[in-house]
């Protein structure tokens, strides 16, 4: 007779996002435009590249966002990857405010989509494919036309914004 199996421990949300925060990630912005042609924008470090041929990359977007009906809508976005003097930048596009490019330094690029002024690259991208899982969707972006500097980019870890540096191992 074996011994009766242990039921599973409930699932610790909290605990795998800390787990998820050891790994560090880039800080992003991404834009477009409404159908009216106003700018949108959300900060975003669920940033990735996908492939080099054809060039792809991902994002993912809260179900529960109220910018996730525009950029389903939105046949184009830009990703723009914040640079270590741009933390105000993300703070301001991570806030439920009215005109969150009030004071911003942009110029348009692809079908007018926002490009935020000293970012450390900006992705512009045709909006491929959208997929919906969890509670997010992945957004694919064929990337039309990139531009990057060489600002150290700002990183989020732990729960914190992080300054990258190079590391004194390296040649």
């Amino acid at each position: 007779m074996s011994a009766p199996e242990t039921p599973p421990a409930p699932f610790d949300t909290r605990e795998f996002r800390r787990a998820l925060g050891t790994f560090p990630t880039g800080v992003t912005v991404v834009t477009t435009v409404n159908p009216d042609g106003q700018p949108i924008g959300l900060t975003c470090n669920s940033f990735s590249s996908v492939s080099l041929s054809p060039p792809l990359i991902l994002w993912s977007l809260a179900l529960h966002s109220p910018s996730l009906p525009v950029f389903l809508q939105a046949p184009l976005f830009a990703v723009n990857v914040l640079c270590g003097s741009q933390l105000p930048l993300s703070t301001r596009f991570s806030k439920p405010i009215q005109n969150k490019f009030e004071g911003v330094t942009w110029q348009p690029g692809e079908g007018g989509i926002p490009l935020l002024a000293d970012a450390a690259a900006t992705l512009e991208c045709r909006n491929e494919i959208r997929h919906y899982t969890g509670d997010h969707v992945i957004f694919i972006g064929h990337v039309l036309r990139f531009a990057y500097n060489a600002n150290a980019p700002l990183v989020f870890a732990h729960g914190q914004y992080r300054a990258l540096i190079e590391h004194p191992g390296c040649p």
